[in-house]
């Protein structure tokens, strides 16, 4: 009983950790405005910063870090079936939120060549932030619980992907 217990526990902390991916890509965004109208958010992002800055860490030319553990997650745990599903779940959600912040980095860009419209780039750079950092703390808080974080269009996407 008590190693159906510890297995348990083990998932959801392996459930939590691809989580970390998102947070790490869209502290960036919090870095260009936020973190400069609210001081005390960068010493409270200050390791998700450090870890953003190793997962950015280039390994050839133009593969990082992040890239292989992206691919690492969605090969390895996401379309392994002898994983249990909760973490596979959970996994491919947490990517599904970064490809969300990858999204968003791109329309910055985009937008960003227009130096009129800094004001809505700082508002959409704004809240991503927010809105990524209140899904990253709802999807813990639940794999933390053992329950099935529900966000309302992803986890229908990652459903599917995990059947």
């Amino acid at each position: 009983m008590s190693r159906n217990v510890q297995s348990q526990y083990l998932d959801r902390l392996y459930a939590s950790l691809p989580y970390l991916l998102p947070i790490a890509s869209v502290v960036s965004f919090g870095n260009i405005s936020l973190f400069s109208q609210i001081p005390i958010l960068e010493t409270i992002f200050k390791p998700v910063l450090v870890l953003d800055q190793t997962l950015s860490h280039s390994i050839i030319d133009f593969i990082s870090i992040r890239l292989v553990v992206w691919f690492s997650i969605f090969f390895l745990v996401v379309r392994n079936y002898e994983v249990s599903q909760f973490i596979r779940f959970n996994s491919i959600q947490a990517l599904l939120l970064d490809i969300i912040v990858i999204l968003v980095g791109v329309i910055v860009s985009l937008i960003g060549q227009l130096s009129f419209l800094f004001f809505v780039l700082e508002i959409l750079l704004n809240a991503t932030f927010i809105g990524i950092n209140a899904a990253f703390l709802y999807c813990v808080f639940r794999c933390v619980r053992g329950e099935y974080a529900e966000i309302p269009i992803i986890s229908e996407a990652a459903r599917y992907q995990v059947r």
